[in-house]
C-alpha cells in the first residue's frame, strides 16, 4: 500500500533542483554560452525520466524562479517566468511520455524529442504573453533563434547526455 510521497523522490527532486540552480554557474560569466548550452534544462529533464511527470514539472517550474530570486539570473520577468513554464513542460512531458510509451531504448529518444518540442512551444507561448505584457515584441525570428538556432549546441548535448544517463541508470537498476 502506497501512502504519501516517497522520500526518495523528494530527495532526488531537491538534488536536481540544486543542480539546476548551480550548473548554469559554469556558464554564468558568458550568458550567450548559457543560452546555447541550456544547463538548467538537463537536470529537469532527467528528473522527469527518473521520478516522473509531477516531480519533473514541479522542479522545472521552481528551478528558474529560485535561481532568479537568489542570483538575479536569469532576470525574473519575463525570462525566468517564461522558463518556468518551459522547464515545467520539459519535466512533465519527459516523465509522462517515458511512463506511457513502450520501454524500448528508442522511446527514450522519442520521449525526449517530443518533450523538447513541447517545452519550446510552451516557452514561445509564455514569452509571447509576457513580452506583450511588457509592450515588447516577441517575433517569429526571436522564437526561432531562442528556441532552436541559438540552442543547437544544448539540444545536441541533451540528445546525447540524457538518453545515455537514463540507459545507464536502467541498466544498473537505479531507476524503475
Amino acid at each position: 500500500m502506497k501512502k504519501g510521497v516517497p522520500a526518495k523522490k523528494i530527495v532526488l527532486s531537491g538534488l536536481f533542483i540544486a543542480i539546476g540552480i548551480l550548473l548554469p554557474g559554469i556558464t554564468m560569466r558568458i550568458p550567450a554560452v548559457g543560452n546555447m548550452l541550456l544547463p538548467m534544462h538537463i537536470p529537469v529533464m532527467l528528473l522527469g525520466f527518473i521520478c516522473g511527470a509531477p516531480y519533473g514539472a514541479a522542479a522545472g517550474f521552481i528551478t528558474p524562479l529560485i535561481r532568479s530570486a537568489l542570483l538575479s539570473m536569469p532576470p525574473m520577468f519575463p525570462t525566468a517566468v517564461s522558463m518556468a513554464f518551459e522547464l515545467a513542460c520539459y519535466g512533465f512531458l519527459c516523465g509522462l511520455l517515458y511512463e506511457k510509451l513502450p520501454k524500448k531504448t528508442i522511446f527514450i529518444y522519442v520521449s525526449l524529442i517530443l518533450a523538447m518540442l513541447g517545452g519550446r512551444i510552451v516557452w514561445g507561448m509564455a514569452s509571447l504573453v509576457f513580452y506583450t505584457l511588457e509592450r515588447n515584441a516577441f517575433t517569429w525570428q526571436l522564437f526561432l533563434s531562442g528556441a532552436f538556432l541559438n540552442a543547437l549546441p544544448g539540444i545536441a548535448i541533451q540528445l546525447v547526455l540524457i538518453p545515455l544517463t537514463v540507459i545507464a541508470l536502467k541498466k544498473n537498476k537505479l531507476m524503475e
